[in-house]
């Protein structure tokens, strides 16, 4: 999937609003994730995984700082989420799936605290993104 410039504006802007708050809409998205898609708990079987548990909020701040690592070099996703991939793959060994599950969870917690920002447009480029970084990170799987 190839991001336009205008995607990358809008996936830049709107991770400018996320600003101090990636931590909290990182983890607010794991709970949103584990509550929606009960089988995702299954990679996480030592964690607590109770409402504001310091486990869900500390991988929240892991997922967040990864996702504003991967905004400050959108134009080299492979480089800069190598690492990840290859824990999520030959480590983790996390189901593909469970990627688009999250996604689809932090757009719902961008578009419940950023509603004004959140057009349409700015919408369709996150979504983008998100798939993007998604492709990269099973990408090693293959």
């Amino acid at each position: 999937m190839v991001l336009s410039s205008t995607d990358k504006s809008n996936v830049k802007a709107a991770w400018d609003k996320v600003g101090g708050h990636v931590g909290e809409y990182g983890a607010e998205a794991l709970e949103r994730m584990f509550l929606s898609f009960p089988t995702t708990k299954t990679y996480f079987p030592h964690f607590d995984l109770a409402h504001g548990s310091s486990q869900v909020k500390a991988h929240g701040k892991k997922v967040g700082d990864a996702l504003t690592n991967a905004v400050g070099h959108i134009d080299d996703l492979p480089g800069a989420l190598s690492a990840l991939s290859d824990l999520h793959a030959y480590k983790l060994r996390v189901d593909p799936v469970n990627f688009k599950l999250l996604s689809h969870c932090l757009l719902v917690t961008l578009a419940s605290h950023l509603p004004s920002d959140f057009t349409p447009a700015v919408h369709a480029s996150l979504d983008k993104f998100l798939a993007s970084v998604s492709t990269v990170l099973t990408s090693k799987y293959r």
